[in-house]
């Protein structure tokens, strides 16, 4: 009895964890010990942790943990791509050790022993194939079919130049300080990956998403029909109405079955519980990089007009004080002036109130189905194929 409860206890620990390192920042978490427990996993910890090298190591230690996180955070390097490789391979081997004996059973054939694998390695090739693609890298060479994609919105995007490139900056495109390179149609850069997210592997980076949330689902849903078949075929419910004298309802019945599958089938639960947490996360940043796809953004693009929003706002504000300003020394300049109706003066709108809201529409958004045709067919290769053809032509 104890192991299950430890079974459970670890579960809901490691559920607590994963949702305050995800969602700690939300603002409905503001104030509560998930926020605590989000700040201690991605500053105290590692704050307390470098105070610790630097009280017994000195500086020499702390100077080298650094140099460890610039070359793990700020360099390219493929830390997080054998962690992902580990995670892979190391949930299917103790799927295959734990719940292979089970296929076929009840409810699953034996098709499923070759369809699990083949679904992996679809994962694996996807991976890869995000890995090592091309997102999109700017050059001296390609610029042009980039500046002709893409035209500059003149708001979060004008003619310029990259201090570090040296050659003109597409729109939608940014310089990544970690590869360093300039990346057309820029989205993130994905650590897992080891590689940027842009305009040539979006759609890459999407079905490796959506893939591996199918896999997590399809993995899931099937350790649940080994524990269902398994309860089948040992008679579980017939041995615990009959000989245990148990109602035969599922009231009665849901306790005593799932202890008796925690006890006897402790791994199978864990790993059917990993991965539909996984799936979960996977749904969730899947759904949120489609909503972009959708609307032709980029993650990149929805911090630029946060920023651009927020310098609007306070300028805006700024221009209503100044106003206001001037309203009152007038005022107080003015003696015959006469008092202003306090209806007018009720009715008035507060010069906050006339702050137009600048993005009313992404000049970039042209449609569902033209922003997802951009996605799978990106517009630099059809203007590369274009000019290529013109120039046949002529």
């Amino acid at each position: 009895m104890a192991v299950q409860w430890l079974l459970v206890c670890h579960g809901l620990v490691t559920l607590l964890v994963l949702i305050s390192f995800l969602c700690g920042q939300w603002p409905i978490f503001q104030g509560t010990p998930i926020q605590r427990i989000h700040y201690f996993i991605t500053y105290g910890a590692y704050d307390y942790f470098l105070r610790f090298i630097g009280f017994v190591f000195g500086t020499k230690g702390t100077n080298a943990i650094l140099s460890i996180e610039q070359f793990c955070c700020d360099r390219p390097n493929p830390i997080l791509q054998v962690i992902y490789l580990a995670i892979l391979w190391g949930t299917y081997y103790f799927i295959i050790k734990s719940s292979f004996s089970y296929i076929p059973g009840y409810y699953l054939g034996a098709v499923h022993r070759y369809t699990s694998l083949l679904a992996v390695g679809v994962g694996v090739l996807l991976f890869l194939l995000t890995s090592f693609s091309d997102p999109g890298t700017v050059t001296a060479e390609n610029v042009s079919q980039y500046l002709s994609a893409y035209p500059y919105d003149n708001i979060i995007y004008s003619e310029k130049e990259c201090s570090t490139c040296k050659i003109p900056k597409p729109a939608r495109s940014k310089h990544c300080s970690i590869c360093n390179r300039c990346v057309a149609r820029f989205d993130h850069h994905c650590g897992w990956m080891n590689n940027c997210i842009g305009e040539r592997n979006t759609r890459h980076f999407m079905a490796f998403l959506l893939w591996h949330f199918l896999i997590c689902i399809y993995g899931s849903v099937a350790l649940g029909f080994i524990l269902a078949g398994q309860v089948k075929e040992l008679k579980v419910v017939h041995i615990l109405t009959v000989y245990y004298g148990i109602e035969r309802n599922f009231r009665s019945l849901a306790p005593h079955v799932v202890q008796w599958l925690l006890g006897a089938y402790n791994t199978q639960i864990l790993l059917m519980v990993f991965l539909a947490i996984v799936s979960l996360l996977l749904a969730g940043f899947f759904g949120y990089h489609a909503n972009l796809c959708l609307t032709n953004t980029t993650t990149n693009e929805t911090f630029k007009w946060q920023e651009y929003l927020s310098w609007q706002k306070k300028l805006n504000e700024a221009k209503a004080s100044t106003e206001a300003l001037k309203a009152s020394i007038s005022e107080m300049g003015s003696e015959t002036k006469p008092a202003e109706s306090k209806w007018k003066l009720l009715c008035r709108r507060s010069p906050l109130e006339d702050v137009e809201v600048v993005v009313k529409n992404n000049m970039y958004d042209r449609g569902f189905f033209h922003n997802l045709c951009e996605i799978i067919f990106p517009l630099s290769t059809r203007s590369s194929f274009v000019s290529q053809t013109k120039l046949k032509n002529s």
